[in-house]
């Protein structure tokens, strides 16, 4: 006979109650249980179908809001798995990730996943073996399958976010002035365009035109829009090049904050990969912010181990400063970190300035530290984590501090030796602290500084989410403290409304601002499918700024 046909049956029935046992479904959305320096971990592995090379989207979703309308904050590449638990590789982030994220996996992967499931849960069947005369199939057959069309990937071209048009109206009550803008925001995740390996996302604010009558230019809103990232990125896992255009980090050194300009990598080994990057320096929560000023540098990047055991990724690098294009420093730049499978972490970063005497007016010679900082993190139980951190700058940070209420500036506020701990709670909310212990080179004494802080899923009666913080600090920039109160929640799947507070008391050599009061307010309406539209409004009382900002926004979601 040329064929012979083979039949078998398997019946493997371990309990009566394995009739009826549930099937396994694929879990696309998985939650986000410990973040270290540059990577996190979700609670899921290989039992739930996650592999190395997939890709997810970390959001956040806030207490009472829809599930379409949790904001993308980062994108994250998973790099190691477990049965239990993966390890993800974060590619570009918007805002910092926190224990209770959540990641969704992509069309595609997520695909993947549902078809291993599904096999996973079919019946048993006889398996039917069929041979021929021939070894293999019909090379003839085998080259026509070439030619069939298959239909494109579904991460091909996939476009999602936001665009708005903003009308804004600026009211300074110190001048009696005001000004009046135009613009555009975006807010996009593009992947593979075109078929090819370039994606394009972020957020993005730009004015279109501006009418100033003499009021303030840089307000609280501007100045928070300056932080975002948006850029046009090429990632090709079968490429040894890595390029990014746009407002961006340095992937393999964070620590020197967003640049305005572009970077190229090219990966010499699996663990080695050198490039380059230059531009300016926007973003005014940076240590050493100044609008005016340009950079240029070289790096080299290694890493090596495994998130299972212990793993290490560490930069090295040199860069050069100019500002308003005259000459300012000459420095290396270091990141290091070390991590031990899930539960401790050690990162540090630091700035070494080289000085030649007589060169941008330099009177000695040799190698000076300007910045370092070190942080412990250890992961005490899933529900209780703490940190141990050291901070140090050789000079005054120039960071706006404008924006001290807003809380981006905690990372600046402790100087010296600092502590804390976070706490998962009941009822969806978490409390934590951090304290430290200033010593200045000026100070004839330590101060001790304090940030306490909770936050709360939903709070009774209101339904609101809500987070409250206060802070003490006393740095080298200057001293005071600050209170914050942020309020937010989603009425069904078409408004959402959003209110900051805060009050803060500053005073440093570098500004004769004391006490401002601030208020953001926004609320938003989906009135159809893709169409929504936008109120806000920021009132800002200080000593040296006093204005109101109202500001209007229409725009299409896809």
């Amino acid at each position: 006979m040329r064929r012979i046909l083979l039949a078998a049956w398997a019946f493997v029935c371990l309990s009566s109650g394995v009739a009826d046992a549930q099937p396994r479904t694929a879990r696309t959305q998985f939650e986000v249980t410990y973040v270290a320096a540059d990577v996190i971990y979700v609670d899921a592995g290989s039992e739930e179908g996650l592999a190395e090379g997939m890709e997810l989207e970390v959001r956040r979703l806030e207490p009472g809001q829809p599930l379409m309308a949790a904001q993308t904050i980062a994108s994250v590449k998973v790099i190691a798995t477990s049965p239990q638990s993966a390890v993800c590789e974060v590619a570009g982030v918007v805002q910092p990730i926190v224990r209770g994220d959540f990641a969704t996996l992509s069309s595609v992967d997520a695909e993947k996943v549902a078809m291993m499931m599904t096999s996973l849960n079919a019946r048993q069947y006889a398996q039917v073996v069929e041979f021929s005369d021939f070894d293999g199939a019909d090379p003839l057959e085998d080259e026509q399958r070439e030619y069939v069309p298959r239909p494109p990937l579904h991460e091909i071209n996939r476009t999602r976010g936001r665009i708005s048009f903003q009308q804004s109206s600026l009211f300074d009550h110190v001048s009696g002035a005001a000004a009046h803008q135009a613009g555009l925001s975006l807010r996009t995740d593009v992947t593979r365009i075109n078929g090819t390996y370039w994606n394009f996302g972020g957020n993005w604010r730009g004015r279109i035109n501006s009418r100033n009558d003499g009021a303030t230019n840089q307000t609280l809103t501007d100045l928070i829009n300056r932080t975002y990232n948006v850029g046009l990125r090429y990632e090709n896992p079968n490429s040894k090049n890595r390029i990014g255009v746009g407002r961006l980090l340095l992937p393999w050194a964070s620590s020197l904050s967003t640049i305005d300009g572009g970077y190229y990598g090219r990966r010499l080994t699996k663990s080695t990969t050198v490039g380059a990057f230059g531009g300016t320096m926007p973003n005014p929560t940076a240590w050493n912010y100044d609008p005016n000023r340009q950079i240029a540098g070289v790096f080299s990047s290694f890493e090596k181990g495994s998130f299972e055991k212990v793993r290490y990724s560490g930069t090295l690098g040199a860069a050069h400063t100019r500002r308003s294009w005259r000459p300012e420093r000459q420095f290396g730049f270091f990141q290091n970190t070390v991590s031990v499978q899930r539960r401790v972490s050690v990162y540090h970063n630091a700035e070494v300035d080289y000085r030649s005497q007589g060169r941008f007016g330099s009177m000695t010679s040799g190698p000076v530290l300007s910045r370092s900082y070190l942080t412990v993190r250890t992961q005490a139980s899933d529900k209780v984590s703490f940190d141990v951190s050291h901070n140090y700058f050789r000079g005054v940070p120039t960071a706006d501090t404008r924006l001290l209420g807003s809380g981006l500036l905690d990372d600046l506020l402790f100087q010296g030796l600092s502590a804390g701990m976070r706490v998962q709670l009941p009822e969806r909310s978490a409390a934590y602290f951090q304290v430290g212990r200033s010593v200045r080179n000026s100070d004839t004494g330590a101060s001790w500084n304090y940030m306490l802080g909770y936050t709360r899923g939903r709070l009774p009666w209101l339904g609101l989410r809500g987070d409250i913080r206060t802070s003490r600090f006393s740095s080298s920039f200057g001293s005071g403290r600050y209170h914050t109160l942020t309020l937010s929640r989603d009425l069904g799947d078409a408004f959402r409304f959003e209110l900051q507070v805060g009050q803060q008391n500053f005073s440093g050599a570098l500004t004769s601002q004391s006490r401002a009061r601030f208020a953001n307010g926004r609320v938003e309406w989906l009135f159809s499918r893709n169409y929504f539209v936008g109120l806000g409004l920021t009132g800002y009382r200080g000593q040296v700024q006093n204005y109101d900002q109202v500001f209007v926004d229409l725009g299409y979601r896809f």
